[in-house]
């Protein structure tokens, strides 16, 4: 438990040595490495899913899943051993405000696979409208490029048959005409065949051969348009039988469901949001257990190790500086004096 323990000091980001001086804060340090190590894990985990939708191979993802948590933890571990304890909570409230937005992003894009992991069947099924919805849309699309050409032609051979009818119904009243001149049922009304039953019959007789080559020429025509619809008919639906059912099933599809789903289904849209707000709370509790917890014991230790650094850095440059000022002893009086000038703001800070 004790090699455990320091394992999860070391998670937080802490310095063990320091810590280790504190017994009354190691516990809290402990639960802030547990946290984001276990958000590390989390991470992996994620991307690896999300990896694995992407290239289909277990070890890819596996490897690439362990790469993209230890960036994570790296990144969480960093982000809290960098706030500092200085008893002034609005201050460090403003100075823990990027960080704070920074665990935000990486909450949603850590949770964002699991989602997609954890509502997987509801999201196959959504996979699978959204194939048929595709394979609707190119059927229809189809149809739609062959509609103008088969009415055209559809269209073209109407009007030759109604030209047709149209002749066939002129010699039909004209050869009932000529029969009634020449039974005496019309006409002049009397029986017989004389000149003006001559003249109806040869007007009968010369649209009856009209209709003759009408229907002669149209046919022919209306063969050839009927073989071109055919023919369009045969290319169709060879096209249709061409289509491949496209297998969608990328991240980007799924994550194009799941969106579909939180829309259409108030219970998947309310865990999706619950579970970004779990993962929302898991990334930022180190962050606000460091900010709203008062100074400890390793919060001193870790001020004054620090400023210990700071005031022998300064000593070693006022040590430089003195050493610098005798060697300038040898130079004229301006030259001495730009030095001494220049040492002095360089060791003030100005």
């Amino acid at each position: 438990m004790n090699k455990v323990k320091i394992f999860f000091w070391y998670c937080s980001g802490a310095d063990i040595q320091l810590l280790r001086q504190c017994p009354t804060d190691s516990s809290k340090y402990a639960g802030i490495g547990a946290t984001i190590f276990f958000t590390g894990v989390f991470a992996a985990l994620s991307g690896g899913y999300a990896l694995f939708t992407v290239f289909d191979n277990v070890w890819i993802a596996i490897s690439l899943g362990i790469v993209w948590g230890l960036m994570i933890f790296n990144l969480d571990r960093y982000i809290v051993s960098s706030m500092r304890k200085r008893g002034k909570f609005l201050s460090e409230l403003a100075i823990a405000t990027p960080r704070i937005v920074l665990a935000l992003l990486i909450s949603v894009v850590i949770a964002r696979p699991l989602e997609l992991r954890i509502f997987e069947k509801e999201i196959l099924a959504e996979l699978t409208v959204m194939e048929q919805e595709i394979y609707s849309r190119q059927e229809q699309e189809l149809q739609n490029r062959y509609t103008d050409p088969r009415t055209r032609l559809r269209s073209e051979i109407e009007h030759l048959q109604r030209a047709i009818e149209a002749k066939t119904v002129k010699r039909d009243e004209l050869a009932r005409i000529a029969r009634e001149e020449a039974d005496g049922t019309g006409g002049t009304g009397q029986r017989n065949a004389g000149p003006i039953y001559r003249i109806k019959k040869a007007d009968a007789d010369r649209v009856a051969s009209e209709l003759g080559q009408l229907k002669e020429r149209n046919e022919a025509l209306i063969a050839n348009k009927l073989a071109a619809l055919n023919d369009l008919e045969v290319m169709m639906n060879n096209e249709q039988g061409a289509f491949e059912r496209e297998k969608i099933d990328g991240p980007a599809a799924r994550m194009e469901a799941l969106s579909r789903l939180t829309k259409s289904s108030s219970a998947i849209n309310m865990a999706s949001f619950f579970i970004i707000l779990l993962f929302i709370a898991i990334e930022t509790a180190p962050i606000f257990v460091k900010l709203i917890s008062s100074r400890g014991p390793y919060d001193y230790l870790l001020e004054t190790a620090e400023y210990r650094f700071e005031t022998d850095a300064l000593k070693d440059r006022s040590h430089i500086h003195t050493e610098i000022k005798k060697r300038s002893e040898k130079l004229g009086g301006t030259e001495k004096d730009y030095v001494t000038e220049m040492l002095d703001m360089k060791l003030n800070g100005t």
